[in-house]
């Protein structure tokens, strides 16, 4: 498999979390990569709904 080029993002968390976690991508048929992607994809969209887009800065001419 290719490599992603998507950024990386590490937090801690308990034991007890994680495994809940996997249980519940287990259950929707995903990796707990993907759970996490999908709670941040619906946190973000509750946010905005409720409070307007979240202005993003300009990309850097590096970043393009």
């Amino acid at each position: 498999t290719m490599a992603s080029s998507l950024p990386m993002f590490g937090f801690r968390t308990s034991r007890e979390n994680l495994d809940k976690l996997a249980s519940i991508a287990n259950y929707n048929g995903r990796s707990a990569n993907r759970e996490l992607e999908q709670l941040l994809i619906r946190h973000i969209r509750d946010f905005e709904a409720l409070h307007g887009e979240i202005p993003l800065p300009s990309p850097a001419k590096s970043d393009k």
